[in-house]
């Protein structure tokens, strides 16, 4: 059975001046694939992969590009225009995508971009945006682990922090207190579960916790003092956002590594810097 929202491979049935002629079964019957958009290769009674969604008038139209997302999922939409049904935003096909008034959650702008769940509407069968996220996410009982990695895509602020979908199911959060690099609303990146409540709610991280991350930044700051002759003015009085901008960690994370290789012997803690041991001849060496 062929639906709109689906990409499908339609036996073309014939050609009239407007196209191909597609069949797209007993839900859609014929339908057309543009002129414009024609393979330079067909057969009558060969196949042709496409995406259908409705034109300007509701008809079942074919397309041979790719939306820039799939009925179901979550996409970042540029908003393109603004009519008295709605606004229509840019999803990557010849036809732009509504996000009807009804779906909006606050005025939308022309030229930005917003975070839109695509779906189908029940009431007219048409492909739409809403942005009416949380509808869309899944509130049941969620099973991650404590340092899970994951999928992340921002979706929104509040006093706490950001607001991220959680691979595409769920909702969760990144404190903003530990969050020590600017993000912006569709970023997607990649995330790890800081702990799972007891009320369901999902807490986040960027970077990965535990031992095994700590150690691997050791390393790394390891390398950066050899490549800057034995010392670095980065330390523990460094602002959060210097440390983020030169490692891409928290305060926290660089603290807990420099505090290890100190115990190891193997950089001296200073004022304003830290130094490798032995970059200087009165500081010991680690045995």
């Amino acid at each position: 059975m062929t639906n709109l929202g689906d990409r499908a491979e339609l036996t073309i049935v014939r050609e009239k001046p407007p196209g191909l002629i597609l069949d797209g079964g007993q839900e859609l019957g014929e339908v057309l694939l543009p002129k414009r958009e024609m393979p330079k290769r067909w057969e009558l009674g060969g196949t042709v992969e496409v995406f259908l969604y409705c034109d300007s008038e509701d008809r079942p139209v074919a397309t041979m590009k790719h939306p820039k997302a799939m009925p179901g999922e979550f996409a970042y939409l540029e908003a393109t225009a603004i009519t008295e049904v709605g606004v229509f935003l840019d999803w990557g096909l010849p036809k732009d995508l509504l996000l009807p008034f009804g779906e909006q959650k606050e005025r939308i702008e022309l030229g930005r971009s917003y975070v839109v769940r695509i779906t189908m509407d029940e009431k007219s069968g048409r492909i739409i945006a809403s942005r009416k996220i949380g509808r869309y996410l899944s509130h049941e009982q969620v099973d991650y682990r404590e340092g899970e990695e994951v999928e992340l895509m921002l979706f929104g602020k509040t006093d706490l922090g950001y607001k991220a979908i959680v691979n595409g199911r769920h909702e969760g959060l990144l404190f903003a207190n530990e969050v020590f690099r600017r993000l912006r609303a569709g970023e997607r990146t990649v995330g790890y579960v800081k702990q799972v409540r007891d009320d369901g709610k999902i807490d986040l991280l960027l970077a990965a916790p535990g031992r095994a991350n700590i150690e691997a930044l050791e390393e790394r700051i390891l390398a950066e003092l050899e490549r800057g002759g034995g010392q670095w003015e980065l330390c523990d009085k460094s602002p959060a956002e210097a440390i983020y901008a030169a490692l891409g960690v928290s305060k926290k994370a660089f603290k807990q590594a420099t505090g290890a290789l100190y115990r190891k012997r193997r950089i001296v803690i200073g004022e304003d810097e830290i130094r490798l041991v032995g970059s200087r001849p009165e500081e010991w060496r680690p045995e």
